[in-house]
């Protein structure tokens, strides 16, 4: 009987152990648009559109972390795949490092067709501008949208 309650003691401890490093792992999404969306561009030159975006890390202006190491800002990039959609003469499309928070612009008008479907990609990084990595590979996501 004592093996027994011991073993189901273990296995909780383990299960809880296991959850508490999963939501230790830096997590990224985004909140909108909905995958499928179809948006409204804006009257703007530079066609734009809000995108939220929720993490489980601080998302601040780039050098403001200081020594807190979940902390961060995005990069976006518009159709992630190719360079198309990118602000001319930069790796990115926008990036939130100017300001911080879960707003992000996404500049349809930089793309060689606003309308139409595309995919927004977001890059979790850190102060630096360095990809955040979760096993050796980036903390990313991504949304298919149609922008009208």
């Amino acid at each position: 009987m004592l093996r027994s309650i011991l073993a189901i003691g273990l296995t909780c401890a383990a299960l809880s152990l296991s959850a508490a490093q999963a939501q230790d792992n830096p997590t990224l999404e985004i909140v909108w648009p909905k995958a499928g969306t179809t948006v409204a561009l804006g009257d703007d030159t530079e066609r734009a559109i809000g995108v939220v975006v929720r993490s489980n890390f601080k998302l601040l202006p780039a050098g403001q972390c200081g020594e807190d190491r979940r902390c961060g800002h995005v990069h976006m990039k518009i159709d992630p795949d190719g360079d198309t959609c990118n602000i001319p003469g930069r790796p990115y499309n926008s990036m939130n490092s100017d300001f911080g928070g879960d707003l992000i612009r996404a500049r349809f008008g930089h793309c060689p067709s606003a309308t139409g479907r595309h995919v927004i990609g977001i890059l979790l990084a850190d102060d630096h501008h360095r990809p955040i990595l979760v096993s050796g590979k980036p903390v990313t996501a991504l949304v298919e949208v149609t922008t009208k």
